[in-house]
């Protein structure tokens, strides 16, 4: 998708570290990393340029999450006219890029999903940047269909999957490969650009593997909603944890996957396969208590969203909780950890311009703090969100405060109360 939703800015970025500790200063002019062999000839003209002090903070790549269902009360499958509303929430939470997902639902949710999309944002918005929509369902298997409602779930039909293509606006599909057609659609899917997802299936290892050769290159939310590995059959988790060819979506927020299970995931992919997801939900941002998935009622509460029968519904975690709980889960180094929301889904969407900081990408900058909180987001060099900042300061945004925990200053001045410390 072209990314036309806002204008690109000139910045720097100074007094920051990388993930791995190091110094490191930013420039960057029309929306893109300045090399900094150039950046003594670009000073005179961007004299002007506003200055980010990132002192004691890490500079990141921009972070992208694949898969997120809602935002801030905004559910994209109940309310896909939100989607920007969406979008702008996300920055909150130090995202930069995201992937709109909907769930099993009507052709006509999909398709308004679909509109305002293509639609694109209303005059002045700015902030994380849709890739395309990811499709979740609702060619899945009825026995592991989750949160899903089990009325929307259809067959596999070249009919089902008129008009999806990546041209048009769909990133991602998941689909349960082991059901009858389910391969040819894979096929046709993967020959126009979509990125198809395992998941929601019963498949057996044969199945994963058939489902590869057709053209699927990942599975969606490892170890959930999937058959659990057995000793003769692998199955998806096996698949993916034992092959060398599937990446996975990991819902690293501390309830998807036991502690032992996050960390032989991790120890299995490695950064290059293991991509962190937050299946973020409507939840994000808001207080426990009822909140929407899809057409369903779910219950928000300490930390999780679940049906009225318990099924997990999603998550309420944002990347930055998810990179916090991966760190502190499987001992990784937070550079590798940075990967897994950063180059990872880059190298996975086929998008060379994000993911990196280096010499012509795109100026999206995410700045965490010591404890992994957001403190800045940046979106092609303009600063979307920046929550030291209660009342502008001009060019310069100088130090500020996150008070206590999960209670952010945000630029609107106001308070954001979480009381289960989610950032």
């Amino acid at each position: 998708m072209t990314d036309r939703s806002q204008t690109a800015g000139d910045l720097r970025i100074v007094g920051g570290l990388d993930a791995a500790g190091r110094p490191v200063e930013i420039l960057i002019a029309g929306g893109l990393v300045a090399d900094p062999l150039v950046g003594t000839r670009l000073a005179d003209s961007l004299a002007g340029a506003a200055e980010f002090d990132a002192a004691g903070c890490h500079v990141l790549p921009g972070l992208i999450d694949l898969q997120v269902n809602g935002a801030g009360g905004c559910d994209l499958t109940d309310q896909p006219d939100r989607l920007w509303d969406v979008a702008t929430t996300l920055a909150r939470f130090g995202v930069t890029a995201f992937a709109p997902t909907v769930i099993s639902s009507s052709p006509e949710a999909r398709a308004a999903a679909l509109a305002a999309l293509r639609a694109g944002p209303p005059a002045g918005w700015a902030g994380a940047v849709p890739l395309g929509l990811h499709f979740e369902g609702p060619m899945i298997a009825p026995g592991r269909k989750g949160a899903h409602p089990e009325h929307r779930l259809v067959a596999p039909s070249a009919a089902v999957i008129e008009g999806w293509s990546r041209a048009g606006g769909v990133l991602m599909a998941t689909v349960a490969p082991e059901l009858p057609g389910a391969l040819r659609v894979i096929r046709e899917l993967a020959a126009r650009g979509v990125l198809v997802s395992i998941g929601h299936t019963e498949a057996v290892a044969a199945q994963v593997a058939a489902a590869v050769a057709a053209g699927a290159r990942l599975v969606t939310h490892l170890g959930n909603a999937m058959p659990p590995l057995s000793a003769r059959e692998p199955g998806p988790i096996g698949a993916a944890l034992g092959g060398s060819e599937l990446l996975a979506g990991v819902i690293a927020d501390g309830f998807h996957l036991d502690p032992l299970t996050l960390r032989l995931a991790w120890r299995a992919l490695e950064p290059d396969r293991f991509l962190v997801v937050t299946d973020t939900t409507a939840a994000l941002g808001m207080p426990d208590g009822p909140a929407r998935l899809g057409d369903q009622d779910v219950i928000v509460s300490g930390g999780t969203v679940r049906l009225a029968d318990g099924t997990l519904a999603g998550s309420a975690a944002s990347l930055p909780w998810c990179l916090r709980t991966l760190v502190a889960t499987a001992g990784c180094h937070l550079a590798d950890a940075v990967a897994c929301c950063t180059s990872t889904p880059a190298a996975l969407v086929g998008d060379p311009s994000r993911g990196w900081l280096r010499p012509g990408a795109r100026g999206d900058v995410t700045i965490l703090d010591r404890n992994l909180d957001v403190v800045a987001t940046i979106v092609a060099g303009r600063v979307v969100h920046d929550a030291r900042r209660a009342v502008s300061t001009g060019h310069t945004f100088g130090t500020g405060h996150t008070f206590g925990t999960g209670h952010t200053v945000h630029g609107t001045g106001h308070i954001d109360h979480d009381t289960n410390g989610r950032s």
